[in-house]
């Protein structure tokens, strides 16, 4: 594994960097924080199931999910969190009981605690939801589409 650090080159002063970091690195989980960056598009050729959220990332108490969506959701809500979905390749539409939203790659949209939604995907769509760790994906629903929640990958 080769690592490249924004640090100054000269041997001693990079080593001694270099170090001084990788020895105060957290941990969550057991998992070491990672130090390199994380390659969407590669990340989604590692599943192909759809509407089973797959971990990225932590931060603090939130997990980074990444999700294959394709066709229809259930209506769900949460009621403890917001949910915050982020298209990296595709469209989609969130259903509301009084109006849809239509997000496209590149934009976002955050779903309030509390509101009972339903996600549609006329075709696969790639999304990244932000939300905090222990979330079930079907909110207060259970159905065939609740998915295995911390699946790391």
């Amino acid at each position: 594994m080769t690592l490249s650090f924004p640090f100054p080159q000269n041997g001693e002063n990079r080593n001694r960097e270099r170090n001084s970091w990788k020895n105060n690195q957290k941990k969550s989980n057991n998992i070491n924080m990672s130090i390199e960056s994380i390659n969407l598009n590669h990340k989604f050729k590692l599943f192909s199931d759809n509407w089973s959220p797959k971990v990225i990332a932590e931060m603090n108490d939130y997990q980074f999910k990444l999700i294959k969506i394709n066709g229809e959701f259930i209506w769900h809500s949460h009621d403890d969190t917001d949910e915050a979905f982020i298209v990296i390749n595709g469209e989609f539409t969130i259903k509301f009981r009084d109006r849809k939203v239509d997000i496209k790659k590149g934009e976002m949209f955050i779903v309030p605690k509390g509101v009972e939604h339903k996600p549609i995907a006329k075709n696969e769509c790639q999304i990244m939801v932000i939300e905090p760790k222990g979330v079930v994906n079907t909110g207060d629903k259970k159905s065939d589409l609740t998915a295995k929640n911390n699946v790391w990958i």
